[in-house]
Formats: C-alpha cells, sequence, structure tokens
C-alpha cells in the first residue's frame, strides 16, 4: 500500500466519482448537454465522456486541496490525461487518489436487492489497476426494500470480494446503496447497519475498507460505522439527490464526507467556455468540501 496515498486518504477532502459505465454514460453525457444524437456507436460515445472527466480532472479548480480522491471507470484508468495515465496524472500533478470501479454492473432483482453480476477476472483487473498506482476500488450493490434476507445477500458478497481486493494490496470502497425513493428507505438502513457490523467485526486487525452509503433518513444514523477501528474512512452517495439537499444532509452526518457523481457535476456543460466551466466546478467542489467539513 502507498503511504503517502493512505495518509492522504485520511486527510480533509471529499471523492469525486468520476465512475459512470456503459450502462450511465448516456445520461451523464445528456445532463452535460451532449444529445445521445450527436454521437454514433459506444467508442464515440466514450470518447466524449473522456472529454468531459478530462475538462474536470484538469481544471485548476480541481486539486488536493479539496478534492481528496476520485473514483474511474475502468476505460477511463486505461487511457491518458495530459499524455500520461489518468492515475498516474491524478496522483503525481493533482495529488488526488486514484480508485477504480470494479463491479460490471447489477443482477436482477431478488429479495429487494440487487446484488453484483460475477467478476470472474477481478484479480487481472486489480493487477493492472495496482501496476497503474491506483489505490482502492469501489463496487456498487442496490437495495430497495427492508428485506432482511436481500440486505445480507448484498452485504455478504461486498464483504467476500472486498476480501478478495485486500489480498490484491488494494482498499475496498463497500457500496451497499440504498435506493433513496426506497418506501421503507428507514428501515432498510437499519437492516443494512446491523448486517455491515456484523461483517466488520470478522475483519482482521489489519484490515480496513472503506464504506460509501446513501445519506441516511436519520441524521447521524451511521456513526457507530464512522467511529469503527476497521472503518478508514466513510463516505456518502448522493444517490439521485440535489446538490443542495445532498449538501445538507451531508452536513448533518458527522465524520461522513462526500463520494459525489451527478452532484458534483449538476450545472456543468459541455457548451460553457473554460472561465464559465471552472466557475461552476469551483462552486461545485466549494459546497461540498464544506458539507464534507461540518
Amino acid at each position: 500500500m502507498n503511504e503517502d496515498q493512505l495518509n492522504k486518504v485520511k486527510a480533509a477532502g471529499f471523492i469525486a466519482a468520476l465512475d459512470q459505465s456503459g450502462g450511465s454514460t448516456p445520461k451523464a453525457l445528456k445532463l452535460y448537454g451532449v444529445a445521445e444524437d450527436s454521437y454514433s456507436g459506444d467508442d464515440e460515445m466514450f470518447d466524449l465522456v473522456h472529454d468531459m472527466r478530462t475538462r474536470i480532472i484538469t481544471s485548476p479548480a480541481f486539486n488536493g486541496e479539496r478534492v481528496m480522491g476520485a473514483i474511474l471507470f475502468e476505460m477511463t484508468m486505461d487511457r491518458e490525461v495530459s499524455g500520461v495515465g489518468t492515475a498516474e496524472y491524478l496522483w503525481n500533478t493533482k495529488n488526488v487518489v486514484p480508485f477504480l470501479k470494479v463491479d460490471k454492473g447489477l443482477a436482477d432483482m431478488v429479495d429487494g436487492a440487487q446484488v453484483m453480476k460475477p467478476m470472474p477476472e477481478l484479480d487481472d483487473l486489480l493487477a493492472r489497476a495496482r501496476a497503474k498506482g491506483v489505490f482502492g476500488t469501489k463496487m456498487r450493490s442496490v437495495i430497495s426494500e427492508a428485506n432482511e434476507t436481500g440486505v445480507k445477500a448484498v452485504v455478504d458478497q461486498q464483504f467476500d470480494v472486498g476480501r478478495q481486493i485486500m489480498a490484491a494490496g488494494l482498499v475496498p470502497i463497500i457500496e451497499p446503496e440504498v435506493d433513496i425513493n426506497s418506501a421503507t428507505k428507514a428501515e432498510a438502513e437499519a437492516l443494512l447497519k446491523a448486517a455491515i457490523l456484523d461483517q466488520l467485526n470478522t475483519l482482521d486487525e489489519d484490515q480496513q475498507v472503506m464504506l460509501k452509503l446513501t445519506l441516511p433518513e436519520t441524521d447521524g444514523f451511521y456513526s457507530e460505522l464512522v467511529d469503527h477501528p476497521r472503518v478508514l474512512r466513510c463516505v456518502a452517495l448522493s444517490g439521485g439527490y440535489s446538490r443542495e439537499e445532498s449538501n445538507a444532509r451531508l452536513s448533518r452526518n458527522n465524520g461522513m464526507t462526500a463520494s459525489f457523481s451527478r452532484a458534483l457535476t449538476e450545472g456543468l456543460t459541455a457548451q460553457q467556455s473554460d472561465d464559465e466551466f471552472n466557475a461552476a466546478l469551483d462552486a461545485s467542489i466549494g459546497s461540498i468540501f464544506e458539507a464534507s467539513r461540518t
């Protein structure tokens, strides 16, 4: 493990989630002002989203003073920014710790939850990530109902894969997202916290994970997870909340910091001039950083 990166992860700042994958990329581009009829095929689509991410990463507003880490899509990791690998550019030029999204999407809904699809090539991907200077990984599951069986399946799988990631020398971000539109969101969060605590208590003393959780219905609800010795850091996903709502909820949850995607890029468009874009990004980063410090 890179000790300098580890110390950076413990410091002030939040994580920029720049990891939209194939299914979510068209929506991300549309919000950025790039309509689906303006490109043809996946290659052009991924070129355009890499241009968007490059514009964010290279902006003077984006640096390690407020942004602690950035989560990358695999294809973003494999591409370059300003002539060097994206992960290398993030760490060496911006002092931002690189993370990698490793899941391959969601399985069908069972028991009110969606576990991750199989990842048979995970070991090879982890080895490539380490070689490129990546510090940790992220993997997402979704909980839609307060169903104990479904919640347990999600958490058990997350920690099983997390152990595989730790064995490869990387730090996993465990992300069992609770759908913000769930009719039983608060009840699902109670089941989730209990299941995570059970798993955390099985980890060895030299093992630590990060947690990425939906902002809870009850302020401070995840304080036991934030303070747990096996948790390196607990971050929050915006989950579809607006930036204003995300920041407001985050500021009421001490110890949690942001790992926002849509809330981070809200208001950024391809049509903005560089000055307009950088000013909008600076305001976004500033508000999220302040909410993360509260």
